[in-house]
């Protein structure tokens, strides 16, 4: 079976989940199965995206090439969402219209990747369930890289979670119209990953990925700094304006990083790794961070989350010094 049609499978049974939605959405307990199993045949589809990624987007040109894509999948995200927010707004009922929508294009996006000249991997003698884990321990730069990466995400996390609680209430000193909310959290660091992703895209293709990886993280860390530490609603737009430049180049390292370091047939195993670190630390930081902001403030929040990431980058740079090689084409 080539991973196209994999991942086709995948999204015609994420559209069977929305349509059982649809049907079922009077019903909690058929609403909340449906949804679970057609979110979680979407995400189960982001490794083996990454495998179509590297067989036919070159080398040379892979950030460029999946940077134009993102600027469609964003401008196209940020107008159906001001369109169904629309309609929801009108009558709540309506949101059966919306997932058969969604339902719909998950068969288009099925049809598309079956639509891709198949990709096929070699045949392993031996297939288990978590085989793909022992990456962790056989390759050590990917093992560096996962958990910095974790550190990493967790301390973004951590200060992602309450970028809206810290500006809408008015107990951390802010009172800002709902407008005023949603441009700040919503559609400033929206504008600016449409701005700089192609650029961002540009740079992974042509400069080592440590330094790549290091520059996101200065950007990250100066969007927290600006965010939380700032005065006034300046400190906030150059806060999440970092925060979203630093989001456009980190949507193109997320989905990517691993064509570098992964042989030509493993990229789904690497990512299938990456991604399950991704949901394990995406669960717990939430959790965490409300009741810390609730007991100490959001200046904790993001003092913690500014002191992750700075160890996460300097993990890195022992990488970045020794000259460590990034094999980009490996086979």
């Amino acid at each position: 079976m080539s991973v196209n049609l994999g991942t086709a499978v995948l999204w015609l049974i994420s559209a069977g989940g929305l349509f059982v939605a649809v049907i079922g959405g009077d019903s909690f307990k058929v609403f909340l199965p449906a949804m679970v199993v057609a979110l979680l045949c979407i995400t189960l589809s982001i490794p083996l995206m990454s495998q179509i990624y590297r067989k036919h987007y070159p080398d040379r040109s892979r950030g460029r090439l999946f940077a134009s894509t993102a600027v469609v999948r964003k401008a196209s995200a940020l107008i159906v969402a001001l369109v169904f927010g629309k309609v929801l707004e009108n009558d709540l009922e309506d949101f059966r219209l919306i997932l058969l929508i969604y339902a719909i294009c998950c068969v288009l996006m099925a049809a598309c990747v079956l639509a891709i000249r198949p990709v096929h991997l070699r045949r392993s003698n031996q297939v288990r369930l978590f085989g793909a884990l022992e990456h962790l321990r056989n390759d050590r730069i990917f093992r560096s890289l996962l958990t910095s990466w974790m550190i990493l995400g967790f301390g973004n996390l951590l200060c992602w979670s309450i970028f809206v609680e810290y500006v809408s209430n008015p107990a951390y000193g802010y009172e800002l119209t709902e407008f005023t909310i949603a441009f700040i959290t919503g559609s400033l660091p929206e504008i600016m990953f449409l701005l700089t992703v192609v650029i961002w895209g540009i740079v992974f293709d042509r400069v080592n990925f440590f330094l790549v990886r290091m520059m996101l993280n200065v950007f990250f860390m100066c969007g927290v700094l600006f965010y939380f530490f700032g005065e006034g609603m300046w400190a906030l737009c150059v806060g999440i304006s970092l925060h979203g430049i630093g989001r456009a180049g980190g949507n193109i390292a997320w989905s990517l990083w691993v064509t570098k370091f992964a042989k030509a047939d493993q990229v789904a195993e690497y990512m299938s790794v990456h991604t399950f670190m991704c949901g394990v630390r995406g669960v717990i930081a939430p959790f965490v961070a409300f009741p810390v902001i609730a007991l100490l403030g959001p200046q904790v929040i993001g003092g913690a989350g500014f002191i992750l990431i700075m160890i996460a980058t300097l993990m890195i740079w022992p990488h970045l010094r020794g000259k460590t090689p990034v094999e980009v084409n490996r086979s």
